[in-house]
């Protein structure tokens, strides 16, 4: 991954510098990263600028651990994430980096996870609003000013409006309420999609789809019923990328309910997902 990643690296790190030196007394120590990059970031997280790269050259996802992500559901992003050359830290009430003015400052990335089965959107809405010190407008302040936001299952429900950031261009839906869909139903299942033109099957669990539209839209995967299923789109100077279905999904879960594995699969679209959002260059997909 270090070849993938290193026209992000070469222009945030000359992003980084610009930075330091017309705000040098504002920031504070750039993060520092354990082997597993699981520290939490703490103070190390404040300061920089969306899209700041750790001292071993690998970018910084914020990963989103609280209520109002499902058990599991923050660890699978991380390694998705981690698979794909990220550090990774943690962000929620009993994290180390916890939401506040600077938190995702330093960040190349910030990620809200699936949520709990049966949650409904408003409840983790209402669950994230109770977080001391979190507020919709600091990721869409962060997102606005060059930061970019990965919304997986509930994360794309809440990447929409009416409760959310409003990030998207248009909104996003229950895809089994919607006419023809494959999936009718809230329980764990395959769901079918087109990703990039090409049939693949990944792990669902009551996701959104995506009504979008606008010159900056990428529709990287299609539901059978044509809903958008997964989509890149800019958001000021930002990018957002949101997956109804879970590329990030790991053998486990498969295997807990019945299903035939295609988490390998998954990893290779969740890597298309994120070179896409990231502006990098990404393998093909078959």
């Amino acid at each position: 991954m270090r070849e993938t990643w290193a026209g992000l690296r070469r222009s945030a790190a000359a992003l980084a510098v610009a930075t330091a030196v017309l705000v040098a007394t504002a920031c504070g120590a750039p993060p520092s990263a354990d082997e597993r990059g699981e520290d939490g970031g703490g103070a190390g997280a404040r300061g920089g600028t969306p899209g700041a790269v750790l001292p071993g050259n690998s970018p910084l996802a914020l990963v989103y651990r609280g209520p109002a992500a499902c058990d599991g559901c923050p660890e699978a992003a991380h390694d998705m994430l981690e698979h794909d050359g990220f550090t990774v830290r943690y962000i929620g009430p009993k994290e180390e980096t916890r939401f506040g003015p600077d938190a995702l400052a330093g960040a190349a990335l910030y990620v809200q996870p699936g949520g709990t089965n049966g949650q409904e959107v408003t409840t983790a809405w209402g669950l994230l609003e109770r977080d001391r010190g979190f507020s919709p407008e600091l990721v869409r302040a962060y997102v606005r000013g060059g930061g970019r936001y990965l919304g997986l299952c509930m994360g794309g429900y809440l990447a929409g409006e009416d409760p959310g950031y409003g990030l998207l261009p248009g909104d996003s839906g229950q895809y089994i309420r919607s006419q023809g869909a494959a999936v009718t139903d809230d329980q764990d299942h395959l769901v079918d999609v087109a990703w990039r033109g090409h049939p693949q099957r990944m792990y669902f669990q009551d996701g959104p789809y995506f009504d979008v539209d606008g010159p900056d839209v990428d529709v990287l995967a299609r539901y059978t019923n044509d809903r958008a299923a997964a989509v890149v789109a800019s958001y000021g100077a930002g990018r957002v990328a949101v997956s109804g279905p879970h590329p990030e999904a790991p053998s486990e879960w498969y295997r807990d309910y019945g299903l035939s594995d295609e988490s390998h699969t998954g990893l290779g679209l969740g890597e298309d997902l994120l070179h896409a959002l990231m502006g990098t260059p990404a393998n093909p997909i078959s």
